[in-house]
């Protein structure tokens, strides 16, 4: 997609104000919230919510608009949100950068705006799970090892890379599919309550190619090398196109107990804006945006003070909040989430729940 192409966005500008079936203490503003805040490039909507609100990821039940229109939420650098109060309420509103001093403040009236998407202020911070969107790919045990296989390689090639042609077997001689991404078996997920039930098989991402000669073998060229190809990848349909990257945060509505169980970015310690991995997915009902709260799991200490029984003597301590996280991306029964606040060094198997 072009970065220069525009497209015509009918939106409801944003009508920033409480609703009135909210109860009173759903929403609360933060202590040192500005009167009037002008966007510039680099935030994002969390940001900028975090500046009025204590729960930032409350700003769609402040920002009532029209929940029909795809990504309502769009707001660009220059706009300028201000705290007003109306019959002693706090009311939030929105006026474009490009309006005349003077000019009323945009409400609930429908209009036409052009603008590049690019140029949107987004949700979180894009770049921070950018390379998670589409990559690596979890799918189930059964169906990787379905999957259709590099049987060999051109000229019989121990790896193979950009430009090459692979041999596949196992591929529908009918298929319309060109774009196929190469894959290899990963980690297996497991879930921590009961470690033999494996929730996932991470498929790392190795390379794409496109189906030049269908057959038994077909026949792909490889267009971009993440890895050296080897004999045995699997083959799976690509993703071609990114997730839209405007998140609308919410509590999930059903109720949600996990752990984390792996993190992403390859680090020892889970702080803020590192992407973790969640055993609960599409069912157990979550969706893109849900935020959860993580509780640090309390660690067990003995009591060496007390008269008590051998077995009163260990003591497990109470679980403290700890961060909050965003769903980015989904699977069956795991989630990869971005840590969107944190007030102490996460933890694998951290406990996470509705906020």
């Amino acid at each position: 997609m072009s970065n220069k192409r525009l497209f015509l966005r009918l939106i409801l500008p944003l009508a920033l104000a409480f609703s009135a079936n909210l109860p009173a203490d759903t929403v609360k503003l933060a202590p040192d919230h500005p009167d009037e805040y002008v966007v510039v490039k680099g935030d994002t909507l969390w940001d900028i919510s975090s500046r009025f609100l204590q729960d930032p990821w409350l700003w769609p039940e402040i920002w009532q608009i029209n929940p029909a229109i795809r990504n309502p939420h769009l707001i660009y650098p220059g706009d300028i949100i201000r705290l007003e109060y109306v019959d002693g309420k706090p009311v939030l509103t929105v006026r474009r950068g490009d309006e005349q001093a003077g000019l009323p403040t945009v409400k609930l009236t429908p209009g036409a705006r052009y603008s590049s998407l690019e140029t949107a202020i987004p949700t979180i911070p894009i770049d921070a799970i950018r390379q998670f969107l589409l990559h690596p790919r979890i799918v189930s045990e059964g169906e990787l090892e379905a999957s259709p296989y590099i049987v060999a390689t051109a000229e019989d090639h121990l790896i193979s890379g950009t430009g090459d042609k692979v041999y596949v077997r196992g591929l529908d001689p009918d298929t319309d599919i060109h774009s196929y991404n190469i894959v290899r078996k990963g980690k297996a997920y497991r879930d921590p309550a009961n470690p033999k039930r494996v929730l996932g098989i991470e498929a790392l991402d190795v390379a794409d190619g496109d189906l030049v000669a269908a057959g038994d073998p077909g026949t792909l060229v490889i267009q971009r090398a993440n890895r050296e190809v080897l004999k045995g990848d699997r083959v799976l349909p690509q993703i071609e196109e990114e997730p839209d990257q405007h998140f609308t945060p919410r509590a999930p509505q059903e109720r949600v107990e996990g752990q984390i169980i792996s993190v992403l970015d390859g680090v020892s310690r889970i702080g803020r804006l590192q992407t973790v991995v969640i055993n609960r997915g599409r069912a157990d009902g979550l969706e893109r945006g849900h935020v959860l709260a993580v509780y640090r799991t309390g660690e067990q200490v003995r009591d060496t003070v007390g008269d008590v029984s051998r077995a009163e003597r260990v003591v497990k301590l109470p679980n403290e909040r700890a961060g909050t996280l965003m769903i980015v991306r989904l699977f069956d029964n795991i989630s990869y989430a971005l840590v969107m606040e944190a007030t102490r060094d996460l933890r694998i198997l951290d406990t996470v729940e509705n906020p």
